[in-house]
This record gives structure tokens, sequence and C-alpha cells, in this order.
């Protein structure tokens, strides 16, 4: 995962994950993609024993560092948050090496080919109309055709650099520029959907299964609706066309043993798939539903005694 010490425990899955595992009495070992190597094609680690607290200020308790082998554990969670660069294919690589004789979660192979905003371009009609490019005639012809739309980088995560341009807006052409000189990826564009004011929902799948979900609603004056960007939780049932949804992503989410995967649904619209460190199972439990670590953990103790 990324550095403990920065992250924000209310809402951040990976420590519900931290705090199941621990109540099942399983021994954590904790480090950052910046800990690995790979020495003569073996891989490893220089972790530190872990232990956990759902306590503000006071979550995490480190042990003593050491090198290990990654093959010498049950269990990895590859849990390190996007962008979703070269550093984080790097390591996708390096945990490759060990899976599936070391159960990684998610399969590192999988993550590197399914990237939230392009695994999801295999549903495209699940999907509101959708360009990746990064020329400018396809744009304006996009623009032309759906007046509205939504601009952001192919590999951006948590809300950044996500803008939304009027049919007539005359930013464009200033926003392309912007574009074109900060990001070095293709860029999505999509039709813009005005239900996003109502909510962006993220559903959670464990192992192709529905298991909750967040409708997440933007502030006022903001198109965002990311919880980290001010979004507010709100408690939510899916609708018939949001279940079909689930069904079809499914079977495509179990072959890739993506076994825990959040995509994003506005107004009966895929968004996005996210496979690469999915969030919301905190909000999910505290606005009544489900434990969904309990579940992902049930899921990963199946698949152990399956190898077994």
């Amino acid at each position: 995962m990324d550095p403990i010490e920065r992250i924000n425990i209310r809402g951040d899955s990976t420590f519900a994950l931290l705090l199941e595992a621990q109540m099942r009495q399983y021994e954590l070992s904790y480090y950052t993609p910046e800990q690995m190597a790979l020495v003569d094609g073996e891989a490893y680690a220089t972790v530190r024993p872990l232990k956990v607290r759902d306590e503000v200020g006071g979550h995490f308790t480190l042990g003593e560092a050491r090198r290990s082998a990654l093959s010498a554990f049950d269990v990895i969670l590859m849990r390190q948050d996007p962008p979703f660069d070269l550093a984080y294919i790097s390591a996708t690589h390096l945990l490759e090496r060990v899976h599936p004789a070391t159960l990684v979660v998610n399969d590192p192979a999988h993550v590197r080919n399914a990237p939230e905003k392009m695994f999801v371009t295999e549903f495209p009609d699940l999907m509101p109309p959708t360009l990746i490019t990064r020329d400018l005639s396809e744009i304006r012809a996009f623009r032309a055709k759906h007046g509205d739309i939504v601009m952001k980088p192919l590999y951006g995560a948590g809300g950044a650099a996500v803008f939304a341009l009027k049919a007539g807006d005359v930013n464009f052409g200033s926003l392309y520029d912007l574009f074109a000189a900060t990001f070095r990826e293709p860029w999505v564009v999509q039709k813009y959907l005005p239900a996003v004011k109502q909510g962006d929902k993220r559903i959670i799948l464990v192992d192709g299964q529905f298991a909750g979900a967040v409708n997440r609603v933007p502030q006022a004056d903001d198109v965002r609706s990311n919880m980290v960007r001010g979004g507010a939780a709100e408690a939510t049932d899916l609708t018939d066309r949001e279940r079909a949804i689930c069904e079809r992503l499914g079977p495509a989410l179990r072959v890739r043993g993506l076994m825990f995967a959040g995509i994003d649904v506005i107004d009966g619209y895929l968004t996005e798939i996210n496979v690469t460190s999915p969030t919301g199972i905190r909000a999910i439990k505290r606005l009544g539903g489900p434990d969904i670590a309990a579940m992902i953990w049930d899921r990963i103790e199946t698949k152990l005694a399956d190898k077994r």
C-alpha cells in the first residue's frame, strides 16, 4: 500500500481490510512499492510487522523492518493507489512473479491490463458515448455531435483534472492546450450526463458478485462526486438496470481474478471499472450496508482453502 501514516482511516478501504484481517488473527506485514526488489528473478520486500487500531491519530504501530521473499506470504493485498503510471506497472510485474502460488488480490497481471477507464470500454453498450484520443479533430467532431462533454486524463484518479464543458464554452481551446501540455496519455471525452447532480453510484463487486453500494452526490458548485473531492455519501439501492450491469460484468471480473472491484454508474450508464485500489466499503458499512471487508476476507479464505 501507500504510506499508512497518510491515510484517512474513516474512509480508507485498505484500512478496513487491515482491521478485518487482524480480527481474524492474521499476522500483518506492511511495505510500500518502493521497498520491493527483484533479485535474480525472485521478488523481495523490506516489510514491517503491523498492528492497526480504529483510532484517529493513533491508527497503527510498526515493528522492526526485515527483508522477506514475497513468496513466503499466504496472501498479498495490492492496495497501491493510482496514478496508474510506470511505477504502478512495475509493481504489477514484480508481484506477478509470486502469483498464484502466493495469492495476490487483485491479480497483478489483470490489474495491469485493466486500467479503470480502458477496461470499461469492453462494454460500450453500457456506457455513455465515449471517445479516447488526443486528436483535436476527433474531439471537435465528438463535441459537435454530443454538445456538453466531460474531459479527463485516461489515467487520472480521484476526480483530478475532470472538466465539464458546455457546447459553446469558449474555454475549450485553452483547455485542450492545457491538457496537451500536461498529460502525455490520451484523454477520455464523454457525453455529459446531467443526472450526475443526483449522484454517481459506487457499486462494489466481490468476486464478480454485487456486495454493496453508495451514492456520491457532488457539491452544488462541482461536477465531481468523489468523496475525496467533497462528494456526500448517501445510502442507496440498485435499480434493475444497475443489477443487470453487475451481472454482465461479473464473469469478466472473475475470469481475470479481479476479486475486489468498484464500478461507477451515473443515471444507468457505466463510466468506470475500478480494480487498482477500489474504495467505498467503509462508507457503505457506516450507512447501514454490509461489511464488505468481511465478505472479501471470506472469499480470500475460500480461495486459500481451495489451493491447499
